[in-house]
């Protein structure tokens, strides 16, 4: 066993051990085991939500999208940043109608607000389709990590077994708590790795920053630019509204609101974190420092080029230590991922859907027996192999989005948005988010007559304006004969 291994083994034996011991004086019930009591403070909140934010994509797929398509890896800073600021007026109102209401879940935020338990499960079975391609996407970084990290001495595919293994024993044992908790030690690791490697690499081979950048220019002319066609600005400006929108729907994200004790940490954490988000520029600079150091790269082995690089840089056992940060990138965010799929299933489509009367333990314990199963399920589609880790990601963007509508309005004083309308437009525009990755459409294809420059916008806004439509339409035909729209207020 070479020591990159070895270092990568005793962290993710680590993550097992704080993990599982996160419960310890803890009665897990249904409310610790998902939102931590709701007694979460700033710092953990803060550190919770960043440990689902920055994930393998972060450390993966930001250096590899840079090395592979330039200029147009900067909407990945950009819609974090937009993300933020939606959230200072956008999560206080949910935030004290789930504690008033004592919600659990995203999709219990949805019955609730709408008195439809049928958009409750709608919204469920909609999370777990859009959950499934984000936990590919940490399982598949995960292999990538350990299998390259290590030099070859272990596979990806045991690599990816053993990772689901570990963080569905913790999932099942500490729920929330446990995934807090890695989520310090991830942070404070993966903050002094991607900083070192973001100003060390680019030192070390062109002198400068500044000097890569112009090296890069002088190889690739135009790859420092935004492209006239696909990654065009037109698809950047579509890329970051869409994604930033999408940003707080994702099932995890949105639960983990639940967890903080009061509503002014939002506001605190949307001032803080997009400051978090300039670590993404030292990602970006690893991959600009990969295009010459590392060349050949293509399709998803793009994602391989921080490690490329490190590995022809530094000594095995630095590169265990980079790997070990990136294990914990999968870990963490997986671990939140996993814990929401098997409470959509358990508390909204079969106590929501099927058995109503289903109480919290019985509840509680068919969500631990479904988190090793949810495991199950993406190992399998990870094994498959396939996309790159920014298109799983967009893919899944592409089906939480369909959410926002629904959500805003529903924090509206006046909401005139019925629970028919939200269900329908979140119907409709779930059902085209399907048809257009089935047939890989572009709106060059869907909409030819539009202008040339029109035609990279992003194609999930297809699915998001038709959702938009029905839930107008939807919601004006089904009025209430008061006028008024039928979903409480917060």
């Amino acid at each position: 066993m070479n020591s990159a291994l070895l270092i990568i083994l005793l962290v993710t034996l680590f993550a097992l051990f704080l993990g599982v011991r996160a419960r310890r004086g803890r009665d897990m019930n249904l409310e610790q085991w998902t939102v931590g009591g709701r007694s979460f403070g700033t710092a953990f909140v803060f550190l919770l939500m960043a440990g689902e934010i920055y994930t393998t994509f972060t450390f993966l797929g930001g250096s590899g999208f840079a090395y592979g398509k330039g200029a147009a890896v900067f909407y990945i800073l950009a819609y974090g940043a937009l993300a933020y600021i939606l959230s200072y007026w956008l999560l206080p109102p949910i935030w004290r109608f789930a504690k008033r209401e004592s919600l659990v879940s995203q999709p219990h935020y949805f019955a609730r607000k709408y008195n439809s338990p049928a958009l409750g499960v709608l919204v469920a079975i909609v999370g777990v389709i859009a959950l499934i391609p984000y936990l590919v996407l940490q399982f598949k970084g995960l292999g990538i990590i350990v299998e390259t990290a290590s030099y070859g001495s272990i596979s990806s595919t045991p690599a990816i077994w053993i990772g689901a293994v570990v963080v569905a024993a913790y999932v099942m044992a500490s729920g929330v708590r446990g995934s807090a908790w890695n989520a310090v030690v991830k942070d404070t690791l993966i903050l002094v790795m991607v900083i070192f490697l973001g100003i060390y690499l680019p030192i070390h081979y062109y002198g400068s920053l500044g000097s890569m950048f112009q090296a890069v220019d002088q190889a690739k002319p135009g790859f420092l630019k935004f492209s006239d066609k696909g990654t065009s600005v037109v698809w950047f400006q579509s890329t970051v509204l869409l994604t930033s929108l999408g940003f707080f729907m994702w099932p995890h994200t949105f639960g983990s609101l639940y967890t903080a004790k009061n509503e002014r940490i939002f506001r605190r954490n949307a001032v803080m974190l997009p400051i978090y988000q300039l670590i993404l520029l030292f990602v970006f600079f690893v991959g600009f420092a990969a295009v010459l150091k590392v060349p050949g790269l293509k399709g998803g082995d793009i994602d391989l080029s921080l490690f490329k690089l490190s590995i022809q840089t530094f000594d095995p056992w630095f590169v265990g230590v980079i790997g070990a940060a990136g294990v914990l990138t999968a870990l963490v965010p997986g671990s939140m991922i996993l814990m929401s799929a098997s409470t959509l299933l358990a508390n909204d489509i079969y106590r929501g859907g099927i058995a109503h009367g289903a109480s919290d333990e019985a509840t509680n314990r068919l969500a631990r027996f479904l988190v090793p199963v949810v495991a199950l399920v993406a190992v399998g589609f990870t094994l498959k192999g396939g996309s790159t880790i920014v298109a799983l990601l967009l893919m899944g963007y592409n089906f939480v989005t369909q959410l926002f509508p629904a959500v805003v309005c529903s924090v509206a004083k006046n909401n005139k948005v019925t629970k028919q309308g939200a269900f329908c437009g979140i119907l409709v525009g779930v059902l085209a988010v399907v048809g257009i990755s089935m047939t890989h459409s572009t709106i060059g294809k869907l909409l030819p007559f539009l202008p040339a420059s029109m035609q990279d916008i992003n194609v999930g806004f297809v699915a998001l304006i038709l959702n938009i439509l029905v839930t107008i339409v939807v919601s004006a035909m089904t009025q209430p004969k008061h006028g008024l729209a039928q979903s409480s207020q917060a």
